[in-house]
């Protein structure tokens, strides 16, 4: 094997169908390995990473057009219906710790092959069994394993944060989040076009669109995806990052952003069919509308994380939920005067902002243990070496959990509706605490990154 240089990489040899397998040298931070030789190689895993991932969105995002297609004749009440949105999104929340740690321990090519394979175990089974009739804990169960859609999420970020620089992180992460998350909006039209041409009856077709793309993404993983050298899981860096109170704020911000995004992408459609019955009389007439909330939501998450790169995570992410507070009392104020305009174009903006804000709160992660580690090198606790080491690990623990937690927000959005349609009838209970969700999310950011001070974190 010839001797890398610092504008060459070497690979390992491909094997029989001419695949590669791992790279055996990457330096990202290297501008001259950058220019020549790394940034294709990382921008043909970022696309290959998108298709996957958005795949595994479009799965976790199922029932959140399968939903409309249970007429009367399945015997599903609104409240039963919630709880079929919600079931996913916990699962999807559970799983993205496990899949984050998975690349280190099984490479990111062929845990994407695998992770890929998995979507057949849902959708298989929806493809044969819904129709009338199919007992309600079956359903539970199908959806809940939907949630292994959610997972992929995170798996795809983590390889990805492997091959691109520093300076090129937030851009990279977002359009690999961005793409993966046009999942949503593209599964919903799956299932117009189901709706609009083979009618309500004919569920099944929806996961059977995905049988074809689930095989598609695991060759492609198998045919074009590297795997990084040296990427492991740091031992005891979870529980280190556990311990880490930036952890958890940075957790419950991430809830108000990537949660309101997916709950809201899951619930909309029923919400508009609750909420204004005689505008959407029929499942079909919802779903022309369901899937454009997720659609902008994902095309404007790459914007999150250009203006975190440009302005600092922390300024975006603060005014971003101070709109966000003030975009669900636009929907609230909609909601009780029966302005479907307003409404329409007040969730429209929720959508938006939790895009912009799943971009900038993920820019900030990195962020704050750069900043800490130029803390440590400038008090002499630590040479640069070991504190650049030291932020890395702690960056990818960070990550995992506040991807997990923020994730499990999907299940209180759809928990929110459900019971403030059970309560009330109405969604305005629900309205609120997004609301002071939001607050929170506002005070939180000023307190810990925004306000002036010795103890600010520097570039956050």
């Amino acid at each position: 094997m010839r001797t890398l240089t610092s504008t060459a990489v070497t690979a390992a040899p491909p094997d029989a169908a001419g695949r590669r397998r791992e790279l055996t040298d990457w330096r990202p931070e290297d501008p001259g390995f950058w220019r020549t030789t790394g940034a294709p190689i990382a921008r043909r895993n970022l696309w290959v990473s998108i298709f996957a991932e958005h795949v595994g969105f479009s799965v976790w995002s199922l029932w959140s057009v399968t939903v409309l297609f249970l007429g009367p004749e399945y015997g599903i009440d609104p409240a039963g219906k919630f709880l079929l949105t919600a079931v996913p999104a916990a699962l999807g929340a559970v799983l993205r710790l496990p899949y984050t740690l998975a690349v280190a321990r099984f490479g990111g090519r062929l845990w994407t092959i695998v992770s890929a394979l998995l979507l057949l175990v849902p959708t298989v089974p929806m493809a044969v069994l819904l129709e009338p009739g199919i007992p309600y804990p079956t359903l539970m169960v199908l959806a809940c394993l939907t949630g292994v859609g959610g997972g992929n999420f995170a798996s795809s970020m983590a390889n990805i944060n492997l091959f691109y620089p520093q300076r090129l992180k937030g851009r990279a992460l977002g359009f690999n989040a961005g793409g993966g998350n046009l999942g949503v909006p593209a599964v919903q039209l799956v299932g117009l076009a189901v709706l609009a041409t083979a009618g309500a009856a004919y569920p099944r077709l929806v996961p059977a669109v995905y049988l074809p793309l689930i095989v598609l993404a695991a060759l492609a993983a198998a045919r074009w995806l590297d795997t990084v050298p040296g990427a492991r899981n740091e031992p005891g860096a979870l529980r280190e990052a556990a311990r880490d109170p930036h952890t958890w704020i940075m957790s419950v911000l991430y809830v108000g952003t990537f949660g309101s995004f997916i709950g809201f992408g899951f619930a909309f459609g029923q919400v508009l069919q609750l909420q204004f019955a005689e505008r959407f009389p029929t499942p079909v007439d919802a779903a022309w509308l369901t899937f454009l909330g997720p659609l902008v939501g994902s095309l404007i998450r790459p914007l999150g994380g250009h203006l975190a790169d440009r302005l600092g995570g922390a300024r975006v992410t603060f005014w971003n939920f101070v709109a966000m507070a003030a975009g669900a009392g636009t929907v609230l104020y909609a909601a009780r005067e029966r302005s479907f305009a307003l409404y329409l174009a007040g969730f429209l903006a929720l959508f938006v902002l939790s895009g912009v804000g799943n971009g900038s709160t993920y820019k900030m992660i990195p962020a704050i243990f750069r900043a800490r580690a130029a803390g440590l090198v400038a008090d002499d606790r630590c040479d640069p070496a070991a504190a650049a080491r030291w932020a890395r690990r702690m960056t990818g623990a960070l990550i995992g959990i506040a991807g997990a937690v923020g994730a499990s927000g999907g299940v209180l959005v759809n928990v929110a509706f459900r019971q403030s349609f059970l309560t009330s009838g109405t969604a305005d209970a629900a309205y609120l605490a997004f609301i002071a969700w939001y607050a929170l999310c506002v005070t939180v950011t000023w307190v810990v990154y925004r306000r002036r001070g010795a103890a600010r974190l520097a570039g956050v």
